[in-house]
């Protein structure tokens, strides 16, 4: 058996500093290494848990010049805006670092000068795409074309974000310049490449058993299925060398002294990753640690959180990377999640497509816990998952208040009533109604309670976020089912002793809950203990210590007498309004904002005698059904007022005949009477048609007037 790690290094994908976060990235990458960071502080593990903005790469520079700023403009608004977003959404990081900073820059250069050095690059040239207009090379997400594997058309020159396929510009089929929408031609360039294919059979041994010579790194079966899966499709597919350096005006030079350098950058995926190496220096000069036992000691296990779109660069090329450098450890897991979806639709941020998670935190001020809540029931750990608004307020209402904040609030109502706020004192021998409606005991109780904190720790360690989840919502689903089966309300009044007991059992449940909850909800965690009138948790061995005194049979977490605070709201309703106004939001959102409108041409000039001539008056549909054989005509019946009239309508397309009853209409009532499929139209109704062909009812002034009155 492998020896336990005396120290973690947990890294999060570094967000790339050229749009705001959305909720796929919470869900994918730094909520689920959140969890995992506070349960290990909480398990009292030696953790450091690093991040920062990826302010490199062709994304930046187009960003810039869209907007018209400068590049580290751009960086600068997103670093600011990615540091408070992670802060009020409760992402724990030791250190939220930025790849522009100059100890970033001297790492990379030093990383690549050892590579260069050590001869591990070949120096190659090959021909790339050039925009003969802006006089630039295309890399990456200067150039775009179409997808060989999928057919987007717009699939850039490093990946395509429909399918999630790696792409070289090369790839690309009928490409064009990001710059000047030309298309570009191909001329020569030199590079320095990874010779990836040279480490194939390292890496694949590395992977697929976990063991490098006699030594056991990690172990294949607690890696995730689609990240195994995804390494060995590269494998078997052959890994070729990689250019780890791009014609850019931005980002971290090739070290100067090294021949031909000039004008040349690293490649993203060579300087990002190494972001996570000097954040951690960084950490260490602000901590007065050394960072090399963080990413040079064997007693260290290092832990990527990413998305699957990050594995390729995560599991073959970093680690290539680390050990063409040599002395380096290695990754013990690389739990990628999936994708979470939108809606029914993939989340598109060039579409508008996208719950933003820092308009979240700014309309839903005191909801953090409630997205934590919902991100983490619907985790894509294993296969791509769906957030809709309706899920997250269902979510909300009916687990986090109706289950926990209902337990929470009846427990401290109760003793609040029937003990002046203190937890009451017990006879441990006396039994009470258990779930299953047999007796059980509080030490009973409480070692089922261990048992469940026990399964929770488990599926943390497993990477099983969901689980846990369920885990930990067990409990307080536990507590009501406790309080239903003895209706300590009832029961006081015949047997004071025994509602002692479930009262003071279910204090001992929300303790618990106060701690376990911490990796999940750790703003409930701190109203609970508050609430609880117990010290805050600081994350420093809490949940171990909780499972040891448990584990000792009978012991309370909370000392009798005890006295605790007064009832408050831990959770509150969604009301429907607020969601459906989001999910107005994000459609509007959606739609093109600048996209050019075809109007209709304007008909022939009509004297205003033709126009003096249209009886025009307001009116009422009273009646509306479908016209047999007919799939695009309702026949109306409209109040005028003065009378009724019948008229069929061209919009059973676009309205149900039961939803437009009671519907204020105009109608052009001195129309000539005709027959449509048998039926006597007498009149029209007034409608106005979009850009699209939907149809909406033009009544905007009838409701202040009865039927039968003129428009002019």
């Amino acid at each position: 058996m492998a020896a336990l790690p005396k120290r973690f290094l947990v890294t999060a994908a570094l967000p790339y500093a050229n749009g705001p976060l959305h909720i796929g990235h919470l869900a994918g990458a730094y909520l689920p290494a959140d969890i995992y960071v506070r349960f290990l502080r909480l398990m009292g593990k030696e953790v450091v848990f690093v991040c920062g903005s990826d302010e490199h790469g062709a994304a930046i520079t187009v960003k810039a010049k869209k907007e018209g700023i400068t590049p580290q403009e751009i960086i600068d608004k997103y670093h600011a805006q990615f540091e408070d977003t992670f802060q009020k959404m409760g992402i724990s990081f030791d250190i939220y670092h930025r790849t522009s900073a100059a100890l970033h820059h001297e790492t990379s250069q030093e990383f690549f000068q050892n590579l260069y050095d050590n001869g591990e690059f070949i120096e190659k040239t090959t021909e790339q795409y050039f925009d003969e207009a802006a006089q630039q090379f295309l890399a990456d997400r200067y150039i775009v074309g179409t997808c060989p594997n999928c057919g987007n058309k717009d699939a850039y020159g490093d990946q395509c974000e429909k399918c999630g396929s790696t792409l070289n510009p090369t790839d690309l089929i009928d490409p064009r310049s990001t710059l000047s929408g030309e298309k570009p031609v191909l001329k020569p360039t030199s590079h320095w490449y990874l010779p990836l294919d040279k480490y194939e059979k390292w890496l694949r041994k590395w992977i697929e058993t976990g063991k490098l010579g006699n030594k056991k790194l990690h172990d294949p079966n607690l890696w995730k299925n689609h990240v195994l899966g995804q390494c060995k499709s590269w494998l078997d597919g052959g890994l070729q060398p990689r250019a780890m350096t791009r014609d850019l005006e931005w980002g971290v030079d090739v070290p100067h002294n090294i021949p031909n350098a000039a004008g040349k950058k690293l490649y993203v995926w060579m300087d990002a990753p190494i972001g996570y190496i000097s954040a951690t220096k960084q950490w260490a000069i602000d901590n007065q640690k050394d960072w090399k036992l963080y990413w040079q000691d064997e007693d260290t296990a290092l832990v990527h959180f990413i998305g699957k779109d990050n594995i390729v660069f995560h599991c073959l090329i970093f680690p290539a990377i680390l050990h063409a450098h040599g002395n380096y450890i290695l990754p013990k897991n690389v739990p990628a999640n999936q994708f979470m979806n939108l809606e029914g639709n993939k989340i598109s941020t060039s579409k508008g497509w996208a719950v933003w998670v820092d308009e979240y935190v700014r309309e839903f001020d005191g909801r953090i816990d409630a997205l934590r809540y919902n991100m983490i029931k619907n985790m894509p750990e294993q296969k791509d998952s769906e957030f809709t608004w309706k899920n997250f307020q269902e979510t909300n209402n009916n687990e986090l208040v109706n289950n926990l904040a209902n337990f929470v609030n009846r427990i401290v109502v109760l003793i609040n009533k029937y003990y002046g706020g203190k937890v009451p004192e017990i006879d441990m021998n006396l039994d009470i109604n258990g779930t299953n409606n047999e007796p059980t005991y509080f030490d009973v109780e409480l070692l089922d309670l261990h048992d469940r904190l026990q399964d929770l720790c488990a599926a943390v360690n497993a990477f099983s976020f969901r689980e846990a989840l369920q885990k930990l919502m067990e409990i307080s689903t536990v507590g009501n089912q406790l309080l239903q089966a003895n209706e300590p309300w009832s029961l006081y009044k015949t047997d004071p002793e025994r509602t002692a007991v479930v009262l003071n059992l279910g204090v001992q449940l929300i303790a618990a809950i106060s701690v376990a909850c911490r990796p999940f909800l750790p703003n409930a965690s701190d109203k609970l203990r508050s609430l609880l009138n117990l010290p805050l948790i600081d994350e420093d061995g809490e949940l171990m210590d909780l499972l040891d005194l448990l584990a000792e049979g009978g012991s309370a977490i909370i000392d009798d007498n005890h006295l605790i605070g007064q009832p408050e709201h831990l959770f509150t309703r969604i009301d429907d309004a607020v969601i459906e106004a989001q999910i107005q939001k994000l459609q509007a959102a959606s739609k093109p904002q600048n996209a050019a409108i075809t109007y209709p041409p304007l008909k022939e000039t009509i004297q205003y005698d033709d126009f003096a001539k249209m009886d025009i008056r307001t009116g009422k549909i009273i009646a509306a059904e479908k016209v047999k054989g007919a799939d695009k005509l309702l026949h109306l019946t409209i109040d005028l007022g003065f009378e009724t009239r019948s008229i069929v309508s061209g919009i059973a397309e676009h309205f149900q005949p039961e939803s437009i009853i009671g519907q204020q209409v105009l109608v052009l009532a001195n129309l000539a009477p005709r027959k449509l499929r048998g039926i006597e139209s007498q009149g029209m109704i007034l409608m106005a048609e979009n850009e699209t062909g939907a149809l909406q009812f033009v009544a905007s002034v009838v409701g202040n007037f009865g039927g039968g009155f003129t428009v002019r």
